[in-house]
């Protein structure tokens, strides 16, 4: 790993930027790596509010999954 991402997951994991400035990832590299962190965790806080299971806890096959996935291409969300 390098020690530009160890900085950056430094980072992620307890806000003090000082080891991945130090590493050399820029200021803006840092924003937007705080801003995916954060829609990963308010979609996460959703799915777990409506009570979403991956495939995988409800016992669905990779290709069972991936059919009943197929199906919201097909007839849409509605």
């Amino acid at each position: 790993m390098s020690e530009r991402l160890r900085g950056a997951l430094h980072f992620l994991a307890t806000l003090d930027p000082e080891p991945a400035l130090g590493a050399g990832v820029s200021r803006a590299a840092l924003r937007e790596a705080a801003e995916v962190l954060a829609a990963f965790e308010l979609i996460t806080r959703y799915a777990d509010t409506l009570g979403a299971e991956p495939h995988s806890r409800r016992g669905l096959t990779r290709e069972q999954a991936i059919a009943h996935e197929g199906r919201f291409f097909e007839r849409g969300y509605a």
